[in-house]
């Protein structure tokens, strides 16, 4: 593979065959794909921080059909590699009316030796015709990489650059050292064939930059007021727009966009993107993260819950105004759709002692109790990471007040998925409403799914099961009263986990009927030893008529 540093990864793959593919080159390069039906196209690179990327538009893939490709460098293939023992990387289109299995999950540490991995377990099936099924469509939710919590390996490649003992320490610090992050995640031969064959679509979340990014205004002001701050976030954003970002887009998008006719109008793009991450981050209404996608008769909005954020005391919002008008014009009119799934790298709906406490904590930072009370709630959101929907009380009314517009009557899609993941364990949740309030027609969930390989604590995976109890929820209520936090309109319930483990769930969407499925990684069968393999926790259909009854979670490992 000589000449190609990373990928390549297929990014967008549409019902009508068109497609894109993303490579990093060594150096400046003519990059071409060729299909084995014929079908081609070639870009030259870009170039930002020495780094030379590529996105190669093809069109003109037939329906129906699969195809294995190969990557070229100035005319010589470089991939798939001589030799490789795993399968020719194909694109495959869907026929009108095949299902679509989507898979999701978030919160991806770097390997380590000995990790349950569930991207690579499910990647390692693929390759050897395990029987596992190939998911149609890959959705991350979020920390793909984490630039505050590196591995063993990269902290001795950052001490080996510069020293520790300055800020930001053994966290990530510029373009370069983000560069670093996405080789060791996406360079394992196995996940590198899964994205190759897979398209994706990505959303990030806070570890992305860092560990809370965005939860307050008074957060934002003191990492403004240190010294390695800027570097990190222009370099999240910049290394985001160039490894994620440019993927999400349609090649009409892309064509549109001013951008990227910008970068690649240069020799060197680096100050262009540099200024426009600049902004981004002093003024998040001038950039756009969230984007929508249409697979047939399923639409897709992924929400950028991060970095649109609006952090004033008085004017919190999860969305700004941009954003929110944006959601609204892109949700389905009747008829439009029979599903519709909205990624948010945020849960919605939270167990409720948590939803509560996010609640009652945001109304004491707003001055519903005082000072002293506003200042003990800024300490409390940090320490306990209390940042989600819920803590956006205005925020969490206006996605239920879109959800259940897009969800009531004739025409309404059969399913509403709000996809998770963040919080480190897995869970079905369902709204319902008082018998007095209209009905939606559709199935609406909060399908909630993390980590792909990370872990959480025994006493919080405790805490998050007894957030669902009775008790909690009384422990909840009188937390309401004492925040003076109005109740929300609805009501939900858990019908399905929690779960604890490394894994991914899947959706399959045929006509107006949808499946859930959820697979852990889990490593041999006694002492933790053996290869890693997938185990399937949970297989139900999730449609209006099925049943929503809860389902009692089996034990799970932790990695």
């Amino acid at each position: 593979m000589a000449g190609l540093r990373l990928g390549p990864l297929l990014r967008y793959l549409d019902p009508h065959g068109n497609a894109t593919v993303w490579v990093e080159a060594d150096r400046p390069r003519a990059v071409g794909v060729r299909c084995a039906d014929g079908t081609s196209g070639e870009a030259r690179t870009f170039q930002i921080e020495g780094h030379h990327y590529a996105l190669v538009v093809l069109a003109g893939l037939t329906p129906g059909t699969a195809t294995s490709y190969e990557v070229l460098l100035d005319g010589r293939p470089v991939w798939p590699p001589p030799g490789s023992p795993l399968p020719p990387a194909t694109l495959r289109v869907p026929a009108p009316g095949d299902p679509l299995r989507v898979t999701f999950g978030s919160c991806r540490r770097a390997p380590r030796p000995g990790g349950a991995d569930a991207l690579d377990a499910l990647a390692t099936a693929l390759a050897a015709g395990t029987g596992a099924e190939r998911p149609d469509l890959l959705l991350l939710l979020g920390d793909q990489v984490y630039a505050d919590d590196v591995s063993p390996d990269t902290r001795r490649w950052l001490a080996a650059r510069r020293d520790l003992r300055d800020a930001p320490g053994a966290g990530v610090a510029d373009y370069e050292e983000y560069t670093r992050l996405y080789y060791e995640t996406w360079l394992d031969p196995e996940v590198r064939h899964l994205l190759a064959t897979v398209p994706s679509c990505h959303i990030f979340d806070d570890h992305d930059v860092i560990d809370d990014w965005n939860t307050s205004a008074a957060w934002r002001a003191e990492a403004r007021a240190t010294s390695w701050w800027q570097g990190r976030v222009l370099s999240g954003l910049m290394s985001y727009w160039v490894h994620q970002h440019l993927g999400n887009l349609s090649p009409a998008e892309l064509a549109a966009d001013p951008l990227y006719a910008a970068v690649r109008a240069v020799p060197d793009g680096t100050e262009v993107l540099r200024a426009f991450a600049a902004r981004a981050d002093a003024d998040p209404a001038t950039a756009r993260w969230s984007y929508r996608r249409d697979f047939g008769r399923t639409r897709l909005l992924m929400v950028d819950s991060r970095a649109a954020r609006v952090l004033e005391e008085g004017r919190r919002a999860m969305l700004d105004e941009g954003e929110e008008r944006w959601l609204r014009a892109q949700l389905p009119g009747p008829g439009d759709c029979d599903h519709l799934l909205i990624g948010t790298s945020l849960p919605w709906l939270l167990p409720p002692l948590v939803h509560e406490a996010e609640a009652w904590d945001a109304a004491l930072c707003a001055g519903a109790r005082g000072p002293r009370w506003a200042r003990f709630g800024e300490w409390l959101r940090r320490r306990a990471d209390l940042e989600h929907w819920a803590a956006f009380p205005d925020s969490f009314a206006l996605l239920a007040e879109l959800i259940v517009r897009a969800g009531s009557g004739p025409g309404a899609p059969a399913v509403i998925g709000v996809l998770s993941g963040d919080v480190h364990h897995a869970y079905v949740a369902e709204p319902f409403w008082p018998d007095s309030a209209p009905g939606t027609t559709a199935r609406i969930c909060q399908l909630t799914c993390s980590p792909i390989h990370n872990s959480v604590p025994a006493p919080l995976r405790a805490g998050f099961r007894f957030g669902w109890s009775r008790l909690a929820r009384s422990i909840g209520q009188a937390l309401r009263r004492h925040g003076r936090v109005v109740r929300p309109r609805f009501d939900w319930r858990r019908t399905g986990g929690p779960w604890f483990g490394n894994q991914l769930m899947t959706l399959t969407l045929q006509g107006r009927s949808a499946r859930l499925r959820l697979l852990q990684a889990r490593r041999g069968h006694v002492g933790r030893i053996g290869p890693v393999q997938l185990r399937t926790i949970l297989d139900r259909p999730i449609t209006p008529d099925a049943p929503t009854g809860s389902i009692d979670p089996p034990e799970s490992s932790q990695d």
